[in-house]
């Protein structure tokens, strides 16, 4: 067991991986809450792959990583984990991202309990024929929910519009067409594949008797026969710099059209974690909440809100979605255009948002879910925990900011409109 120290957070980790791959970090915190996850690196960016003990690449049904997320609460002993938690004082849920699928639990007591009924269930699969058609029903109606939220019906169609291959064009849950596709054989192949445990990680935050817990995951984990595995093998496809469609309006039951501007930009070379910070630096320098375009759209009484700010990596390319609720539309999006060619910032902007950063920081260490979501999301963007993230924060320079800034093309973009059929133009 390694211990370092968060500066960051003030706070202590320890981490150990597993004779069977799985990395484990716990974060003692004072307090009355302990947040736990489990998190295996597949998402529906994962929808092509060699399956374990193959060598031919193997194309998943849209939706597969989010359907999983569901069966995985299946237990063939016919145990409702969330009733189990739920006896326990505490919560339960899941999530599934383009990058990864997370199990977790929140609560103050039962710490080793909890934890090791939350490695059994996830690391016991049950699929069967019947319980996969079921499964069907009820996922169609979760996706047919989300089309009906106009904003959602806006990222997705701004998505899909950026991208010509890249998986990050399709929705998380796939499509109704695709969910019924799904078997119970593709379940386990995708299962298989990404479920074990030099593949996921288990972060453990808040008052908990550290070599007490990690013990607890040490044996449970000694019972199960895991074999030691290569590295998966995703295929990516090649994607162009261009966007798949320029524009398009999209109607839905708004009484305030929604509008989004998104850009695609491809990776210069840089370190692509920094050239994700930088982009959000000069973003919301021009569009933020503080920025002079958003005071100015305010002033005019077109914008409801502020500019939402959206920055992904897809690949080779990193992607930024600018939105907003307004009854000018148009007009709105084509002075977010003009805002962004302002391609200079100044010294002191840019020391101001590194201090912003390190503020959040601070923030964060506030709350064991934040603390917890953050350190998966180092996990998942750079590989490792950052045991000092002010010093990468520090190591951030305004000449590399600047050449990042110089290096977009703001050409490659896409607008979606989601409005009213009979509204007026603008």
């Amino acid at each position: 067991m390694e211990k370092n120290h968060l500066k960051h957070f003030d706070l202590d980790i320890y981490q150990e991986v597993l004779d069977n791959g799985l990395l484990v970090n716990v974060i003692p915190k004072k307090g009355n809450n302990v947040y736990v996850t489990f998190v295996t690196k597949y998402g529906s960016f994962d929808n092509e792959f060699i399956p374990y003990g193959k060598k031919k690449y193997y194309q998943a049904p849209m939706g597969v990583a989010h359907f999983l997320e569901h069966k995985v609460f299946e237990q063939k002993d016919g145990e409702d984990p969330f009733a189990f938690y739920t006896k326990n004082g505490a919560d339960a849920n899941a999530g599934t991202s383009y990058v990864r699928t997370s199990y977790l639990f929140s609560g103050p007591g039962h710490v080793e309990e909890n934890v090791e009924y939350l490695l059994d269930f996830v690391q016991n699969p049950y699929f069967t024929e019947e319980n996969v058609e079921k499964e069907k029903g009820i996922i169609e109606q979760e996706i047919k929910m989300y089309a009906d939220i106009p904003y959602w019906k806006l990222y997705e169609k701004a998505l899909f519009n950026t991208f010509h291959k890249h998986p990050l064009r399709y929705p998380i849950a796939g499509t109704v067409e695709s969910i019924r596709q799904i078997t119970k054989e593709d379940l386990y192949t995708c299962y298989d594949t990404f479920y074990h445990p030099s593949n996921m990680f288990l972060t453990i935050v808040g008052d908990v008797n550290v070599k007490k817990v990690i013990k607890t995951v040490v044996q449970n984990q000694a019972k199960k026969k895991y074999q030691k595995r290569d590295t998966i093998s995703v295929k990516k496809e090649k994607e162009e710099d261009s966007v798949w469609k320029k524009e398009e309006i999209v109607t839905a039951d708004v009484e305030i059209p929604k509008a989004a501007i998104t850009y695609k930009f491809r990776i210069p070379k840089m370190d692509k974690n920094c050239f994700k910070t930088y982009l959000n630096i000069f973003f919301d320098l021009r569009l933020g909440s503080t920025s002079l375009l958003r005071e100015q759209l305010k002033n005019e009484n077109v914008i409801t809100g502020g500019i939402g700010i959206d920055v992904m990596e897809a690949g080779e390319h990193m992607v930024v979605m600018a939105s907003v609720d307004s009854k000018k539309p148009e007009y709105v999006l084509s002075k977010i255009q003009e805002e962004v060619q302002k391609k200079e910032i100044t010294e002191e902007e840019f020391l101001r948002k590194k201090k912003t950063m390190k503020s959040s920081c601070v923030y964060q260490s506030d709350s064991v879910y934040s603390v917890c979501e953050h350190t998966n999301s180092q996990i998942l963007r750079f590989g490792k925990v950052l045991y000092d993230e002010y010093a990468w924060i520090d190591s951030l320079t305004m000449k590399e900011c600047q050449k990042a800034i110089d290096s977009l093309c703001f050409e490659n973009h896409t607008t979606t409109i989601v409005q009213k059929e009979s509204i007026e133009k603008c």
